[in-house]
């Protein structure tokens, strides 16, 4: 067990320094798309969510298979749908969500209301409320969302790979939490909110992208030997 939660910390630190990266990628977009619509940001963002789950169900089910020795298909493709779905909520909805609301970022038109009267009507009837304001992907997306996770998963079991789509989804996840944000600036980005929303990106990145990919799946295996998604899957797949 305890080497088991140390490979997970060397993972978590291996991959902070990228994460930094994709977090000043995210910072970048942020600020060439700031004159965007909340309406494009939405549906920006309802691109690079799944997309997100999509690779993050390929690489937690992958990292479940080369590394557990129960490898049944239904096993893995819960783990991939849970750790994928779960995980990248948290990650591209609730922890920007949280951010725009401790840096006084949330406004009116967050809901899907396409003006203040529609979103105060809605919220009125008590159907906005935090899964309209957060945009819960799997809840408001559904129909998008659950089958990029399946076929993720169905990926992940006859074909597991982890190096390039563990890359892939750290991005994504920083690019849809970017968007996420812009929802709420409204096209006002001021220097010190920038600035916090750096911070946030990347908690909102490395956290929930190591625990979907890494942390979750191997607390379903017996052993951490050789563990890592992004330089040793060789060895595992030539077995």
């Amino acid at each position: 067990m305890k080497s088991r939660f140390a490979s997970i910390g060397v993972e978590l630190k291996h991959h902070a320094p990228f994460t930094l990266f994709g977090a000043l990628t995210g910072i970048l977009c942020m600020i060439i798309f700031r004159n965007l619509d909340h309406d494009t940001n939405e549906k920006v963002f309802y691109v690079f969510h799944p997309a997100h789950v999509l690779l993050s169900a390929m690489v937690t089910g992958a990292m479940f298979k080369l590394h557990s020795a129960k490898r049944s298909f239904i096993m893995i493709v819960f783990i991939a749908i849970i750790g994928s779905v779960g995980i990248s909520t948290l990650s591209d909805s609730v922890i920007p969500y949280i951010g725009e609301s401790l840096l006084g970022m949330e406004v009116s038109v967050h809901g899907h209301g396409h003006n203040g009267e529609d979103t105060d009507s809605h919220e009125a009837h008590g159907e906005s409320g935090f899964v309209e304001k957060a945009h819960i992907g799997f809840i408001e997306g559904w129909y998008i969302v659950f089958p990029a996770a399946v076929f993720g998963a169905l990926v992940a079991y006859f074909r597991p790979r982890t190096r390039i789509p563990h890359a892939g989804h750290v991005l994504l996840s920083t690019w849809a939490s970017s968007f996420h944000m812009l929802m709420a600036f409204g096209g006002n980005i001021p220097p010190a909110k920038l600035a916090g929303s750096f911070g946030f990106l990347f908690l909102a990145v490395w956290l929930p992208c190591c625990i979907s990919d890494i942390v979750l799946p191997l607390l379903f295996v017996h052993s951490p030997d050789g563990l890592c998604c992004c330089h040793g899957e060789h060895k595992e797949v030539e077995k």
